[in-house]
């Protein structure tokens, strides 16, 4: 099996379980609300990107996707549910419209400034591998009593050394500028 089908297979197994998930847990967290036809469905894609300036790219790329649809449809839905227009009027309101037009429809016709909607409507969730910070962990070694502040130089080796303890991050946070990208060098090496 190579690599990329055993990669799909995954991906069909997780998405699969996600669908059935949120079906199954639907009535607990909208109880005045059964599901009905069209039943929700997920999809999910594989993609082996060449170089990782390619993957940071497409990543940069959905971040702000999610950011321009997220704007539409905030203004969208605030057309229809406080403006009192019919959903085909927002969308002809909507058409053509670039991202200051929508600002300034919430502002001005709702007093809504959308860069007080939360981080994770206007940068998604980005989840990733992260360690424990190798400061912390070395300030956590239990160090002499005697020594006070930053790790000396032998502690930094065995810190370096010592597997470092990974988890699972979720995060609403830039993926576009280099701040994410330089704190986690790890996330484009092999380890």
């Amino acid at each position: 099996m190579t690599r990329f089908s055993f990669a799909s297979k995954i991906l069909t197994t997780v998405v699969s379980t996600f669908t059935s998930y949120y079906i199954h847990l639907w009535a607990s967290c909208f109880p005045d609300k059964p599901l009905s036809s069209p039943m929700p469905s997920f999809d999910g894609r594989v993609v082996q990107y060449p170089s990782f300036q390619n993957l940071r790219d497409y990543l940069s790329w959905r971040q702000i996707d999610c950011h321009i649809n997220n704007l539409y449809n905030t203004t969208f839905w605030a057309l229809v549910q406080k403006g009192g227009m019919l959903r085909a009027e927002a969308e002809e309101t909507l058409k053509g419209s670039v991202a200051a037009d929508k600002n300034e429809i919430l502002f001005s016709r709702f007093g809504m400034n959308y860069n007080d909607e939360l981080e994770q409507f206007r940068k998604g969730s980005v989840m990733y591998r992260d360690y424990e910070d190798e400061t912390k962990a070395l300030l956590n070694t239990a160090p002499s009593k005697s020594h006070q502040g930053e790790p000396s130089r032998t502690q930094k080796e065995k810190g370096k050394k010592r597997p470092r303890k990974a988890e699972i991050t979720l995060q609403c946070t830039d993926l576009i500028r280099d701040e994410f990208w330089n704190a986690r060098p790890w996330l484009f090496s092999d380890r």
